[in-house]
């Protein structure tokens, strides 16, 4: 039994140990693209959703890129286990003679599953806000908007910039 347990504590790690959170690809995507033309950027993820001059003439970005819908089925209660009952009576028909009756009862499930949570779809999508200074180089980067991954990551972002930390 110890050796079941820990089986599935090594295998949960390594599952765990490949999801990447929001922080985690921030941090990736920050040293990865933190200098270069904001023009590379754009040409390699698609054109920004929108953009703002600032007063000290850098423009700030907002990227959005990875939109995917996810189904989620619907989740259903288990239902009750069947339940029966037997019933034995014993009688006594004639002087000398008795007769035991068993009767079984039931067998069928007592409760229909039931839904717990309805089938429902899920948007999947990153937003970056990047700024760039007058020369048009990338000062900041981060994720503002970052849903769960369509894998096992925690980042869309992760997802669509390939921004997994290095183990």
């Amino acid at each position: 039994m110890k050796i079941h347990i820990a089986a599935v504590a090594v295998l949960a790690a390594a599952v765990l140990s490949g999801c990447t959170t929001t922080e985690e690809a921030n941090t990736v995507i920050q040293s990865r693209w933190i200098g270069q033309p904001a023009e590379v950027f754009f040409t390699q993820y698609g054109p920004p959703i929108s953009e703002f001059p600032m007063a000290s003439g850098n423009i700030l970005y907002t990227w959005r890129g990875g939109d995917k819908t996810r189904y989620i089925p619907p989740q259903y209660s288990t239902p009750t286990p069947a339940q029966t009952t037997t019933r034995t009576v014993t009688r006594e028909t004639k002087p000398g003679v008795t007769v035991t009756k068993t009767t079984t009862l039931g067998g069928f499930p007592t409760a229909q599953p039931q839904m717990i949570s309805p089938p429902r779809y899920e948007e999947l999508f990153c937003e970056l806000q990047l700024t760039a200074d007058p020369s048009d180089r990338i000062v900041a980067i981060r994720a503002t908007n970052d849903t769960d991954g369509e894998g096992l990551s925690f980042s869309r972002c992760a997802e669509v910039l390939n921004a997994h930390p290095k183990k």
